[in-house]
């Protein structure tokens, strides 16, 4: 396998791609292959010796946390914030909270400068 790999990355290069994405593959195998090619490896779980790492920014974020492949480092726990806030608009809607005088327009409102190119309808 690992011959393979290597053989095919030196066949891509030769094909004429410009990048190489290097997902999963063990890290001392990925540094053999960014160092025998001339065009940039990015890696995704296989280490540091590649030329560039790429996360998906979903992952990163932690918009879903069920998901957790080895690989993925979060740096934000952004799915429980967002569920939170969606609970949170759905109840207001519900109970009638949301909207409220302030988040509306009547006769009485002015319209705020920022508010000019709202008043369309879609």
């Amino acid at each position: 396998a690992k011959t393979q790999m290597i053989q095919d990355a030196l066949s891509l290069q030769e094909a004429g791609v410009s990048i190489l994405v290097l997902e999963m593959v063990p890290a001392p195998l990925a540094a053999e292959i960014t160092a025998m090619l001339d065009i940039p490896t990015i890696g995704i779980g296989a280490g540091v010796q590649c030329d560039g790492q790429v996360l998906v920014c979903n992952d990163l974020l932690g918009l879903d946390l069920t998901f957790a492949p080895r690989f993925l480092k979060r740096y934000a726990e952004l799915e429980v914030q967002i569920v939170a806030a969606i609970q949170q608009y759905v109840r207001e809607v519900g109970e009638s909270v949301f909207p409220g005088p302030e988040h509306s327009f009547g006769a009485s409102n002015r319209i705020r400068k920022s508010d000019e190119t709202l008043g369309k309808l879609y």
